[in-house]
C-alpha cells in the first residue's frame, strides 16, 4: 500500500492514501456532522474558530493519543509492513507528515523506530537490503537511464507512459519499476501476476478509478511476469489505459512479441533491459561484500577484484545471482575466517544453468551457423551448452538432419545418412550416452564440403507455386491406366527415355513456366 500523502477535498489536510476514508468520515475538520454544504473554502473558518465537533474532536485526541491503543499499534504495524512488502520505505519527510510515525504513536521513540527498521532488514534477503531506491544508485542501462536516456527524461518530467520491461532475471525490472514510483507523483500498486489473479487486478483497477475521480490522481500499476497473463486475460488492461483510469508497467522474461498480445503492445512501450556487464556484476557483488561486512561489525573493505571478477563470470549476468552467492558464502564463513575463491566455489554449487525459451532457440541458431560456416570448434561449444541446459538431443538430432541436407547438400551425400543414424542412436540411448554421437555428427557437418544448391533451387519453386497459379500437367506426362484415359489424350507423344540413345528433347514443365530455371536466380 502506498503511504503517499495527498490533500483532503473538503479540508485540505494533508493525510494518507489509505487513512482518506477513516479522515472523511470522522476526523475532517471541515465539515460538522449532518451539514453537507461545508467545502474547502468553509474549512479555514471552521478550524481557526475551533469548530470541530466533539465527535471529530474525541477521534482526534485518540488517534493521537501517547498511550497506544492495541488497535493502533495492530495498525501501525500493519500499514509499516505493507510499506515493507512494496519496498517502498518512507523517507524522513513521509514519516514525519504520517499520523502513524507522529510522537505519540505506538513507536513513540526515533531511535525505537531506527533500532525496529534496522531488525527488520536483516530479516530481507540481502538483495532486497541492496536494491537501489534512486536512478543514480541503479547500476547498468546507461542507455535508457544514463544523462541522455529517454526513460530518465521521461521520469525527470514525470510524463510516465505505459511501458514493458524486457529482460533476463536479475537485471532490475522490479527495481526500476520502484524507482519510478518514488520519483513520480503517481499512485503506486504492485501485483505478481504469479500469485494474483484477474478479480486481484480489477480490484486495483476500481481503487485507481476511485482515487482518479476523488484526487485526480493517476495510479502506476506495476505487474510483474505479466506475460503469465494469457493473451484473453491481457484485454482487461485494454479500456483502461485507454481512459488512462491506469498507468501499466509490467515485466517480463519473455519476448513481448509472442507472449503479449498485440493490442497492448500498441498502448505500450516496449523497453529492453541490456544485460549486466561483468564490470556492472563486480560492482553489485561489491556492494554486497560490504553491506555483510557492516553486518557482523567488521571494517570496511572491498571484495578482492579476482574473486569479483569470479562471480560475475557464473552469474550469467544476474545481479541477484551474484548477490546471494556472496550472501551464502559470508554466512558460511568461520567468524575468523577470510573470502576467497574456495569459499565462493563451495557456495556455489552451480547445478544448472540458465535455460529458457529465448536461449533455446539462440542457441540452436548459434549451432547452425556455426556448422554453416564450418567452424567445428564453435559448433562443439553451442552445442555443449544447449545440452548443459537440458536440451533434449532427439530436437538437436533433428536440426542436425536438416543441417546436413540444407547446408552440405549435393556436396557430401554421405552427410545425410550420418546424421540419420545419429538421429536413431539418440532415440534409442538417450543421454547421457549419446552425447558423443551427437559431438561426432557434429563435427563432421561443419567439417564437410557446403552446397545449398538444392535448398536454393527449391526455396525459387516454393515461391512459384505459392504465387502462380497450379498450371495442368501436360498430357503427355500424364498417366493413363484406362482406355478412357488414353482415348482423351492421357500420355499421347510420350517419349520413354531408355529406349533412346541419345537425349530425348521432350517438355517437362507446364507450357506456361517452360522456360523457368530454378537453380539460377531470374
Amino acid at each position: 500500500m502506498s503511504s503517499s500523502m495527498f490533500a483532503c477535498p473538503v479540508c485540505d489536510k494533508k493525510v494518507p492514501e489509505w487513512f482518506m476514508s477513516d479522515h472523511l468520515d470522522h476526523e475532517c475538520a471541515g465539515m460538522e456532522p449532518g451539514d453537507s454544504s461545508a467545502g474547502p473554502a468553509h474549512a479555514p473558518a471552521k478550524r481557526a474558530a475551533g469548530m470541530s465537533s466533539p465527535n471529530t474532536q474525541r477521534k482526534r485526541a485518540s488517534f493521537l493519543s501517547s498511550k497506544p491503543t492495541k488497535s493502533h499499534s495492530s495498525t501501525s504495524s500493519k500499514h509499516e509492513n505493507m510499506d515493507m512488502r512494496s519496498e517502498m520505505p518512507q523517507t524522513a519527510s513521509q514519516s514525519s507528515s504520517n499520523p502513524v510515525f507522529q510522537a505519540g504513536s505506538a513507536v513513540s521513540s526515533s531511535t525505537d523506530l531506527e533500532a525496529e527498521r534496522r531488525r527488520h532488514n536483516l530479516r530481507l534477503p540481502l538483495a532486497e537490503r541492496l536494491r537501489p531506491l534512486t536512478l543514480d544508485q541503479f547500476v547498468g542501462q546507461h542507455k535508457l537511464i544514463g544523462p541522455q536516456g529517454i526513460l530518465r527524461a521521461l521520469i525527470e518530467s514525470d510524463q510516465i507512459p505505459s511501458m514493458i520491461f524486457w529482460s533476463s532475471p536479475g537485471i532490475g525490472k522490479t527495481t526500476l519499476a520502484r524507482i519510478i514510483a518514488r520519483k513520480s507523483s503517481y499512485a503506486f500498486k504492485e501485483l505478481s501476476a504469479v500469485t494474483q489473479n484477474l478479480p486481484d487486478v480489477k480490484k486495483v483497477i476500481d481503487e485507481a478509478g476511485n482515487l482518479l475521480r476523488l484526487t485526480g490522481k493517476r495510479t502506476i500499476l506495476f505487474l510483474d511476469e505479466i506475460h503469465r497473463f494469457n493473451k484473453a486475460q491481457q484485454d482487461v488492461f485494454l479500456p483502461y489505459l485507454e481512459r488512462g483510469q491506469i498507468i501499466l508497467i509490467g515485466a517480463t522474461t519473455e519476448n513481448p512479441s509472442f507472449r503479449l498480445n498485440s493490442a497492448l503492445l500498441s498502448r505500450c512501450r516496449v523497453f529492453q533491459l541490456e544485460p549486466l556487464s561483468a564490470d556492472e556484476i563486480a560492482t553489485i557483488a561489491s556492494h554486497a561484500y560490504q553491506l555483510k561486512r557492516e553486518d557482523a561489525g567488521h571494517a570496511a573493505a572491498n571484495l578482492d577484484p579476482g574473486i569479483a571478477a569470479y562471480i560475475s563470470s557464473v552469474s550469467n549476468g544476474d545481479a541477484r545471482a551474484a548477490i546471494n552467492i556472496v550472501d551464502l558464502a559470508m554466512n558460511s564463513l568461520p567468524k575468523s575466517g577470510a573470502l576467497d575463491l574456495d569459499c565462493i566455489r563451495q557456495a556455489l554449487q552451480r547445478t544448472h544453468v540458465v535455460y529458457g525459451v529465448e536461449e533455446h532457440f539462440d542457441l540452436i541458431s548459434a549451432l547452425h551457423k556455426s556448422v554453416r560456416g564450418s567452424d567445428d570448434n564453435a559448433a562443439l561449444y553451442w552445442l555443449g551448452r544447449m545440452l548443459q541446459g537440458g536440451d533434449d538431443p532427439v530436437y538437436i538430432a533433428r536440426r542436425l538432419v536438416r543441417m546436413a541436407s540444407e547446408d552440405i547438400g549435393l556436396a557430401d551425400s554421405s552427410a545425410l545418412p550420418l546424421a540419420m543414424s545419429t538421429l536413431h542412436a539418440c532415440q534409442a540411448i538417450g543421454m547421457p550416452e549419446c552425447d558423443t554421437i551427437l559431438a561426432h555428427c557434429t563435427v563432421y557437418l561443419a567439417r564437410a564440403p557446403k552446397s545449398v544448391e538444392s535448398y536454393k533451387a527449391f526455396k525459387r519453386v516454393k515461391a512459384v507455386v505459392s504465387a502462380e497459379h497450379p498450371w495442368p500437367v501436360p498430357l503427355h506426362l500424364r498417366n493413363a491406366p484406362t482406355r478412357l484415359m488414353k482415348e482423351l489424350g492421357y500420355a499421347e507423344g510420350y517419349k520413354y527415355n531408355p529406349d533412346y540413345d541419345e537425349p530425348v528433347d521432350q517438355e517437362y514443365l507446364p507450357e506456361q513456366i517452360k522456360n523457368y530455371n530454378f537453380f539460377k536466380d531470374s
